[in-house]
């Protein structure tokens, strides 16, 4: 006996878990135990592109070829696939455009396609009847597993797109472009928009595939078809030229209107101004700093431009301007020394006008104590009273 036979027949390799039975898959599968599908080697002379693929370009010959080396040496993405039987419940007519194929290709084209260009003979598949469910469901899944692909161009996207919304046509005509936008995750807008790519004329279709025309401009492209039928390609390119044009002028006129207000603006000198909200003008800053021009004195009376007191201000302050506007905190003028008003000397006395009464009691209020003042009160009225 062989060693193989000898540990084929030992406790621990004859409790080994062996594969369901076809009875017994069928019933985990009834009880949710087990997915439906399961992988599968199939032979690639039966299995069938779907004719309902927007994917029209899956790369050149020798892309191919360097897609297909790679999958002979590992697939690490199986394909998806549903059974002949479950794809003409829901399309009979494909049959001839399937011939004998016993299953149909949902995912995974590109990997099809570059298996059979090397000469592989078969792939892994998953086989899932459930995605043909409905035919919404199908075009959904098939549109959903490349609408995110890089390679996936502009106008295989909107074929697409408009598979779908056949389909959810066939229900109610009435919102079949809300039911797909539903169906994508993407908003009524954007359907809109990918089924308006396809109204434009063949030649500009052909520029959005290969890039050559951004999608936005083949979108504004379109509007202006709508509005403007009948228009070729050459006259809408043109358009577009114009448009660009028009719009780089605009922009350009922007830029050196916002360059001429700059300019004036530094020019002015605006944003510079003195303390006294005043534009400074170089070079004489420092001679408004010793001349103190346009500031106010303690008693918030404007001196003009040489430092004197302007004709406006009131009489009573004539004495103070001859002396420092400061005062000290007991509102004393200041000189070189603080005298009290009752030790002032009588040379230093204030020279009072007799013409307007109100005058003399502002001129003795700014230069006598109250205890003068209410003296010199009561001598007056000692001078006026009848005798």
């Amino acid at each position: 006996m062989s060693v193989a036979d000898k540990l084929g027949t030992g406790s621990s390799f004859g409790h080994a878990p062996r594969g369901r039975s076809a009875r017994g898959r069928a019933k985990a599968v009834a009880q949710g135990d087990v997915p439906a599908y399961e992988l599968l080697r199939l032979r690639l002379d039966e299995v069938s592109p779907t004719p309902l693929n927007p994917r029209r370009n899956f790369g050149t010959d020798e892309e191919l070829t360097r897609f297909g080396e790679e999958l002979r040496q590992a697939q690490l993405a199986a394909c998806v696939a549903v059974t002949r039987d479950a794809y003409l419940a829901l399309w009979p007519s494909h049959e001839e455009q399937i011939g004998l194929a016993q299953h149909v290709l949902v995912n995974g084209e590109r990997r099809y396609r570059g298996a059979v260009h090397v000469g592989m003979e078969a792939l892994d598949f998953v086989v899932r009847d459930d995605l043909a469910s409905s035919r919404e469901q199908f075009i959904n899944h098939l549109l959903k597993e490349n609408l995110d692909r890089e390679d996936f161009d502009v106008i295989e996207r909107s074929r697409g797109v408009q598979q779908l919304v056949d389909v959810c046509a066939e229900k109610s005509a009435r919102g079949a472009r809300s039911r797909a936008a539903e169906q994508l995750g993407r908003d009524r807008s954007w359907v809109t928009n990918q089924l308006a790519l396809l109204e434009l004329p063949e030649e500009l279709q052909t520029m959005l595939s290969a890039g050559s025309l951004p999608e936005r401009d083949g979108r504004y492209l379109a509007r202006h078809l709508k509005e403007n039928p009948g228009l070729e390609a050459a006259a809408l390119l043109e358009h577009l030229k114009l448009e660009k044009a028009a719009l780089a002028q605009s922009k350009e006129q922007e830029k050196a209107a916002l360059e001429a207000v700059r300019s004036q603006a530094s020019a002015a000198g605006a944003a510079l101004l003195s303390v006294d909200n005043t534009p400074t003008e170089p070079g004489t800053a420092a001679a408004e700093g010793n001349g103190a021009a346009g500031s106010l004195s303690a008693d918030n009376e404007p001196n003009g431009p040489d430092g004197s007191v302007s004709e406006s201000a009131s009489a009573s302050t004539a004495d103070q301007a001859s002396s420092s506007a400061l005062l000290s905190a007991d509102n004393n003028q200041k000189g070189t020394a603080a005298v009290p008003k009752q030790h002032r000397s009588p040379a230093a006395a204030t020279k009072i006008s007799l013409e307007d009464p109100q005058q003399i009691a502002r001129d003795l209020a700014l230069h006598l104590t109250q205890e003068q003042m209410a003296e010199v009160v009561q001598l007056l009225l000692e001078q006026v009273s009848p005798r």
